[in-house]
């Protein structure tokens, strides 16, 4: 017999109506567009509550109804964030930071989920190996497990939360599709009051036991989507073409999707890889016929390449906003699992974009000069977890300024850490960390000396030095 409605249906004015000046949320949604709970946000937006607390991975796309209409709306007095700034354009959250309007807290994505995983499990705190050797670790207790640093994190819990779902039932039971479970699970745990947006409400019962992702015991209301984000309107980054590549000494170096056409020669058969947002993307596109393990961190295993066709399936994406294709063996969870997998060790490699890499192997890339705060994302984590770090980058920035530096100027992401550096002039791999990286091939047309005439760092030269472009697969 099916059980009664409970009255936790209603609309997205009714749901909202007591979330009140000076409350904490967490607002779900992944990248600039996935999924955001667009008919809760709009609703709190009319509403006009002030002075909020918003937790969440990201604002998401300016000028669409993402977390930014409530920045827009000088809605927000604190925003703790995992991304609050991107490289191109200064939002109006950043321009309130700026003023003093808004304060900012930057945390891991990992670290995020996983302190609201706690607070929703009546713990008082964690502690995690994410962040030990940046900024982030300032000013935290750090405590020593087996030898190795781990840095103390509150748990969070939140008044209330604001998540977006493929299917709901009037009891609460709630299902995601693809890879859209990623925040949505942790901040709808962690909070007093959850209030879930889903695409088909159905009558109880209609959801089969094993389907549900989330049970009703942890959502308090249940709200139609009256609000939706057009991901096909959205406009493009202005990433330049993966097939274009720079110019050096006036010759042409690697192009992009070239460079990660060399990271993935490097990966053995079944080893379980996670590519980072940008330049890294472009190894998904050079695996897929291989038994190769792809793990995004917004919840996919076992995914493809890209999904080039014009009705791709808004729920299927990486951690890059790329839209993918699945694979024999795919699977979906939440955030969660999926820093489980990357800081439990089950990552062969994490191959990461970034701004700098130091001769020492310090990895930044989350931060550079003249950003409000910067983008973190899961890289502290998956750096900390991943057996090897790769990292794949331009050789020099648009100023023509090396990135591979003696020391890293901008704020350290991990210490320590990176294995091997692909760059559109050469590969650079050093044996264990505590040597030297070594120069072991270059794109075609260049010599060793020219690279290392545009290299920063201190390295050495293998005794036969390789050409990128013949070991490839």
């Amino acid at each position: 017999m099916n059980a009664p409605a409970d009255g936790k249906v209603m609309t997205a004015a009714e749901a909202v109506a007591d979330i009140g000046d000076g409350a904490s949320i967490g607002v779900a949604g992944f990248g600039l567009s996935h999924r955001y709970p667009s008919t809760l946000i709009s609703a709190l937006g009319e509403k006009g509550s002030r002075g909020l607390t918003v937790y969440c991975n990201g604002l998401g796309q300016p000028g669409f109804p993402t977390g930014h209409l409530l920045a827009d709306n000088h809605q927000i007095a604190r925003l703790v964030t995992c991304f609050s700034a991107r490289p191109g354009v200064v939002s109006e959250a950043e321009k309130q930071i700026m003023a003093g309007e808004m304060t900012l807290e930057m945390v891991p994505q990992g670290t995020l989920v996983e302190r609201m995983r706690a607070g929703g499990a009546g713990l008082a705190a964690i502690y995690t190996p994410t962040g030990y050797g940046s900024a982030i670790a300032e000013g935290k207790d750090i405590r020593y497990f087996d030898g190795r640093p781990y840095v103390l994190e509150r748990a969070i819990t939140t008044d209330f939360a604001l998540i977006r779902a493929a299917k709901a039932d009037h009891y609460g039971n709630v299902v995601f599709r693809g890879g859209s479970q990623n925040f949505n699970v942790s901040f709808a745990k962690a909070a007093r009051v959850t209030i879930v947006e889903a695409e088909e409400i159905v009558p109880t019962g209609e959801i089969a036991p094993h389907e549900v992702d989330l049970p009703g015991v942890f959502v308090t209301r249940v709200v139609p989507i009256t609000v939706a984000m057009d991901v096909h309107s959205l406009p493009k980054r202005a990433n330049r073409p993966a097939e274009t590549g720079k110019l050096y000494l006036g010759k042409p170096a690697l192009t992009r999707e070239e460079i990660g056409r060399r990271a993935a020669a490097l990966l053995p058969d079944n080893a379980v890889v996670n590519l980072g947002a940008g330049l890294p993307v472009q190894v998904a596109n050079w695996v897929t016929d291989r038994p190769v393990v792809l793990h995004a961190e917004n919840g996919l295993l076992n995914y493809g390449g890209f999904d080039s066709r014009d009705d791709f399936d808004p729920d299927l994406h990486d951690a890059g906003g790329m839209f993918v294709t699945t694979r024999p063996g795919t699977s979906f969870f939440d955030s969660v699992t999926s820093f489980e997998i990357a800081r439990g060790g089950r990552l062969y490699a994490v191959i990461l974009g970034t701004y700098q890499v130091g001769g020492n192997g310090d990895l930044a890339n989350w931060s550079a000069p003249g950003m409000i705060g910067g983008g973190i994302g899961g890289a502290m984590d998956l750096a900390a977890g991943a057996q090897h770090v790769f990292v794949t980058l331009e050789h020099t920035d648009s100023r023509g300024n090396p990135k591979l530096v003696e020391r890293c100027e901008f704020p350290l992401t991990m210490p320590n850490c990176v294995d091997a550096i692909i760059t559109d002039l050469a590969l650079l791999r050093r044996p264990d960390r505590s040597s030297r990286f070594t120069l072991e091939e270059v794109a075609a047309g260049f010599t060793a000396a020219e690279v290392l005439s545009l290299t920063g760092m201190t390295v050495d030269v293998a005794d036969e030095v390789g050409v990128m472009q013949q070991n490839w697969i």
